[in-house]
């Protein structure tokens, strides 16, 4: 089944919230998501990532700050496209090596996924010189059994949510009002819109990513006597712009932003071909052929075809679901009806 690749497996990727906005984080695309409510798909920006704010391990947000975790540092800034603000300091030992940190109330929340269990602290999660009367024992707690198998964590003012695919309900988040009780009251689909920025998010709202030889002319000699054959074949080479203009129809890019809307689309549709099927990917590398928005070729071919002999014409083509979205420029031909073996882009 196709689905979001989850934060362990993609780095510099992850979901952070504050307040009344959530980010997701695309280190590989260089930019982030913001929206005021991931459910409606509400208030979507896209916004630059700062070169050094890229590719961090754990990113963490507040009403103040974004956290940005490597190894066992973290970078402090109050904005991720300028790293407006930055410092960098240690985490303390104990705040070490969590599989996903975050932020509700006034808590910090690091899940050791793995073992199913968390710690919390407050301010002194980050300083280690820093102490704070609130500050919990490094004692670790037990983590609800319902809060365990989540792909991303985020927080914000009041809430602990996590996200999860159902194979009955498609991506959905949960919200935990107190991890301490096991409250976990409110269940949310997440809009396609914001489905799309996620990686691995097209093969849901679009449908698993294909590459394939599409065969688009034949013909036979039926004949007792060879036949030439001449005639102009037409082709589509490039990018399918209206379907992949639906991707980021309702995205509204910064104004402050670097990257237009045609190069998200195909930086966002490059990177879900090379992921693998188990997330709707095709294992292909499209990032090495310039695709321009998609036009129609002329080509005259001619062949002399003997008795009983027949022709395919070939292109490869890429797409998502049943419809192609990247057209090849170059064609094959054989004479039969199978398709060719070889790849014309490099595997991942």
């Amino acid at each position: 089944m196709a689905g979001i690749i989850p934060k362990n497996k993609i780095k510099g990727v992850d979901i952070c919230g504050s307040q009344d906005w959530c980010y997701i984080i695309r280190s590989d695309l260089g930019c982030y998501m913001r929206s005021s409510n991931f459910h409606k798909g509400s208030d979507i920006s896209i916004h630059d990532l700062h070169p050094s704010c890229r590719h961090g391990d754990h990113y963490i947000a507040d009403p103040n700050y974004f956290y940005i975790i490597k190894g066992d540092s973290y970078r402090r800034v109050t904005d991720l496209s300028e790293d407006t603000d930055s410092s960098v300091e240690t985490l303390r030992l104990s705040c070490r090596g969590g599989d996903h940190y975050l932020k509700a109330f006034v808590w910090f929340y690091i899940i050791f996924q793995e073992k199913g269990t968390y710690r919390k602290t407050v301010l002194s999660m980050m300083h280690p010189l820093i102490l704070h009367e609130l500050e919990l024992s490094d004692d670790e707690f037990t983590l609800p059994p319902e809060c365990r198998d989540g792909l991303y964590y985020w927080g914000d003012l009041g809430d602990f949510s996590f996200l999860k695919l159902n194979s009955d309900w498609g991506v959905q988040y949960y919200k935990c009002t107190d991890l301490d009780r096991d409250v976990c009251t409110e269940v949310y689909s997440v809009h396609p819109d914001v489905l799309n920025f996620l990686p691995g998010g097209l093969s849901i709202t679009n449908g698993p990513a294909f590459s394939k030889w599409v065969n688009i002319k034949s013909v036979s000699n039926d004949r007792l006597t060879p036949m030439k054959w001449e005639k102009k074949v037409t082709k589509r080479v490039g990018y399918n712009k209206e379907m992949s203009s639906q991707i980021t129809r309702n995205w509204k890019i910064a104004a402050s932003s670097t990257i237009t809307s045609g190069d998200l689309t195909g930086l966002i549709t490059s990177a879900q071909f090379s992921y693998s099927a188990e997330y709707g990917g095709a294992r292909v590398d499209a990032k090495t052929e310039n695709w321009n928005e998609e036009t129609e070729d002329e080509e005259t071919l001619s062949f002399e075809l003997q008795p009983n002999e027949s022709l395919y014409v070939w292109q490869y083509q890429l797409g998502l679901g049943s419809e192609s979205v990247l057209f090849c420029k170059d064609l094959k031909f054989t004479d039969q009806p199978n398709p060719p073996t070889d790849v014309p882009l490099p595997s991942v």
